[in-house]
Formats: structure tokens, sequence, C-alpha cells
């Protein structure tokens, strides 16, 4: 069974054919989703957890479990009522971590002060919660990728974003000990080496598959096999042979086989270690149906 730690399935590019597509999953051993609670705006991060109570329970489809946070770009949009909703979210037995949040320095006249004090705001709701985070990063120099939630952090090396990112983890998360998860990872090996030291799980997405991503193959073949998880970060980023195509949970089994490829190890057992890091990481039960 393959875990998608990473799906965008409230995307209006599955409004026709979600049921199908989750089923797609289920047919190619996806036993479960993580779906991002983000929305468009702040206040569509409800919309994941909307999605799990319509699937969940249906036959032949994967469990689904829920996120909620503020994109970084939406950060300017943090008010009173805002961060009550993601209070009472993360309340929600179904609601399984904060994100994805984090520091997007990629666009021209991006508010960093503001990214950085949503940041924190959110760090301290999820903690309260007791739920680890999901984390995007994204440094200004990172490349030209085809969507908004790849960091490709590998291509020059620049690390303005994780340099802020990681001083706001130790000064306001290293002391919770709840960890989380780098999402689509693509940083270089000090930023993975942190990140495990801060008790974080690096998730790859498509662009692993990539033929210019020998970079983040070589970090992925460095880290521990405890240490990682697989995604798709569908709609975007979807892995070869399926570039350019609206990405599914389906197809986080290609990004396996790679990863499986980098760390020397079978199909197998990537399987089985993602399933079981993803599990212990958000303190869940080995039945996905339960």
């Amino acid at each position: 069974m393959l875990i998608d730690s990473h799906a965008h399935l409230d995307s209006d590019r599955y409004a026709d054919d979600r049921e199908a597509m989750l089923a797609r999953a289920f047919e190619a051993g996806v036993g479960a989703v993580l779906a991002i609670g983000i929305g468009e705006q702040a206040d569509g991060m409800d919309r994941a957890l909307e999605i799990c109570r319509q699937f969940n329970g249906k036959p032949n489809l994967p469990r689904l479990y829920a996120s909620a946070g503020i994109y970084p770009h939406n950060t300017h949009e943090i008010d009173d009522a805002v961060q009550a909703k993601l209070n009472s979210l993360l309340a929600e037995p179904e609601v399984i971590a904060c994100g994805e949040i984090g520091l997007d320095y990629f666009h021209e006249g991006a508010l960093h002060p503001v990214q950085r004090e949503g940041l924190i705001r959110q760090l301290e709701i999820a903690a309260a919660h007791k739920r680890p985070i999901l984390i995007h990063c994204r440094p200004k120099d990172a490349g030209a990728p085809s969507d908004r939630s790849s960091s490709l952090g590998w291509k020059d090396g620049t690390t303005d974003a994780w340099d802020d990112l990681f001083e706001i983890l130790e000064a306001h998360w290293r002391q919770t000990g709840l960890g989380g998860v780098m999402h689509c990872f693509s940083g270089g090996w000090e930023q993975a080496r942190h990140s495990l030291d801060l008790g974080f799980l690096l998730s790859f997405a498509g662009n692993l598959t990539y033929p210019k991503a020998q970079p983040l193959r070589d970090v992925a073949a460095r880290l521990p096999l405890d240490g990682v998880l697989v995604e798709t970060d569908a709609p975007w980023l979807a892995p070869v042979p399926h570039r350019g195509k609206r990405n599914e949970p389906a197809w986080v089994g290609l990004t396996a086989r790679i990863l499986a490829e980098a760390l020397g190890v079978g199909e197998e057992e990537i399987a089985s270690a993602t399933t079981k890091n993803f599990f212990r990481l958000f303190r869940l039960g080995p039945d996905v149906g339960n």
C-alpha cells in the first residue's frame, strides 16, 4: 500500500471526476491520501475536510485525511476570523495536520515579514492542537517551476527562505516535538539534514522524476528510510511519463519507484517504509479503514 501524503483534492480540476479519480488511486494501490486544506483563499481551507467527509466510508476508495492552513501568499488574509476558523478545523479528528504553511519568496513583491508573522501565528495554533505541520519553502531564485507549489530549491543553491524558515522553526517549533513534513522537498543536503534534526519527514513529489532533478535524487539517496514520504502535490507536478498533464494520486507510485531506486531498495520496501512513516508522524493506527 502507498500513501499520497499531499494532494489538493479540492482543486476545481477534479470537479467533474473526483470520485472516479479516487477510485483510480485505490485501484493503483493507494490506501490513503492527505487532502490539503488551503483553498484558493484562506476562507476556503475547510474544503478538504468536506471532501473527506463526502467520500470516507465509500467502498473501493482510499481513506482520506485532511489538513488546514493558510498558504504563504495568503497570510495577509489572516485576521481574527481566519485564525478562529483554523483553530476550529484543527480540532476536528479528520484534520491531522496544519498546512501547507511556510515561506515563499519566489515572486517579486512577496511580503516576507507578513509571511513570517503568519507562519508563527499558525505554529502557535498547531502546537495548541498538537498537530504536525506541512511546510512549503521556496527561495527567491528557485527557478521557474510550472506551478505555485514547487520549491525546486536545488537550481542554484539559494537559501534565503530556508534560512528564515529554520530560524523560525528553531525558535517556535522544535520544543513542541511534533515535527512535520517538508512538502515537495527540493532543498540541498544541508536543508535535508536540518529538517531531519528538527523531526521532519522529507516528502518527494513528481519533480523527483524529472531529467534535470539529479541533484535532488542525489540528496534523496543519502536519506534514512525512516525519514521519507511520497506525494503527488496533485493536480500539479505530474511525474514522468505524465509530466504536463493533470496529476492525480494514482500516479504516486511513479515517484515512489524513483525514490526506491535512489535509496537502493525495492518498490515494496519503499511503500512499506513511507506508509509506516506516515502513521508514525500523525499517530495513526495501521488500519486506514478506521
